[in-house]
Parts: C-alpha cells; structure tokens; sequence
C-alpha cells in the first residue's frame, strides 16, 4: 500500500473503510439496542445514530488499544465498556443492567471457546 499515491490510496482507504464497516455491524449490538431501547422505550433508530456517534472515539480507543497492546489488553477493554453500559443501564432498569452483564458473559466466553476449537482446526 505504500506505492500508492493520490487518488489511488484514497480509493484503498476508502474500500477499506467499507469492509471495516461491515465488520463493525454484529447481531450483538442489535439485540443490545433492543434490550436497552425496550427498557426505556426509546426509539431504537435515533438510539443506534445517536450511539454510534458516541461510540466514535471509543472505536478508535480500541483499535488503538489493540495495535499497541494486543489482543488481551482490547479484550480488558471491551470488558470496561460493557460494565459500563451495564452499570449505566442499572440507572434505567436493574433487569435491562443484568441483560448486559449476562450479554457480555457470553461473548467473553464465546471468545475464548472460538480460539480454542480454531486451535483444533
């Protein structure tokens, strides 16, 4: 990617930026969208803008986390931020807030069980 110039290394970034896109979208966000929206009976469309344009610098923090410590230490990461929504959700709802503990359970233990059966393979 180095050799590109101009208009080329634009177009790169910008296909790129698209796949990265649609690695960002995951059926987890959309059920925790729902959870927390159903709690609050907020709407879920303004909920997703509004929140991804919070979600922005976080991002970008995690990719950062991850290129410059690692998988563990995104891993500590994403574990903060989603204790943290579960603890701003027990301001809303406690069973919205232990939907999202349960939530994030699940995808660390979902990340550790995908590891070891990819180390099978």
């Amino acid at each position: 990617m180095n050799n590109l110039v101009g208009d080329e290394k634009m177009n790169a970034v910008l296909l790129t930026s698209i796949a990265f896109s649609f690695f960002i979208v995951c059926p987890r966000m959309a059920g925790m969208a729902s959870v927390i929206t159903n709690a609050t009976e907020t709407n879920i469309v303004y909920v997703a803008i509004v929140g991804t344009l919070i979600s922005l610098p976080l991002i970008v923090a995690m990719v950062l986390v991850f290129k410059n410590y690692g998988l563990a230490a995104a891993l500590v990461f994403s574990i903060i931020t989603d204790l943290g929504a579960a603890y701003f959700m027990k301001g809303i709802s406690v069973n919205a807030g232990v939907e999202t503990l349960i939530i994030s359970l699940f995808v660390v233990a979902g990340i550790k069980v995908a590891s070891k059966i990819s180390a099978l393979l």
